[in-house]
């Protein structure tokens, strides 16, 4: 398809479907739909964005970024170049992270990763695993962590 849209007509109502490899404008018009739906039935999600670097001089030695929303703290990306990992720099961030989580009122912290080691790394922090895709990407296992926050009340509600 490679950026090509293709156009499908049903009988049903002159409903039309489309598929395309760079939906632009059509994929806001979705997230924008969805997120006014979602917001109705479970409040805003009051997503802030959140950014965390070391530096190394001039380089960046890691960090994360995520956002906070729905009082939790997603964490979208983490790495920590090689040579400093094992000195603690991962922990260090993660610290950061939780430090500016409970600032925002968080009551814990997700993330997700299909690395083993890193999965390890979030278990030896205090994360559990909660959630496992075997197979993706395939030959490994998609883990999804989450750590509570020792000031955020548990909430039940859902369960």
């Amino acid at each position: 398809m490679c950026g090509a849209m293709i156009r499908m007509r049903s009988g049903n109502h002159g409903l039309s479907i489309t598929v395309s490899e760079e939906p632009g404008n059509r994929a806001a018009q979705l997230a924008s739909s969805l997120a006014a739906e979602i917001a109705a039935q479970f409040g805003p999600r009051e997503e802030r964005p959140l950014s965390i670097a070391a530096y190394d001089g001039e380089k960046v030695a890691g960090g994360l970024n995520g956002a906070t929303h729905w009082g939790w703290c997603y964490i979208r990306h983490f790495w920590v170049r090689q040579e400093w990992r094992r000195r603690g720099l991962g922990a260090r961030l993660l610290a950061e992270a939780e430090g500016v989580a409970q600032a925002r009122g968080c009551v814990g912290l997700y993330v997700d990763t299909f690395d083993a080691g890193a999965s390890a790394f979030y278990e030896r922090a205090g994360f559990e695993i909660f959630g496992r895709i075997d197979g993706f990407p395939p030959g490994h296992a998609r883990r999804f962590l989450m750590k509570r926050l020792a000031t955020g009340a548990p909430d039940n509600a859902g369960r």
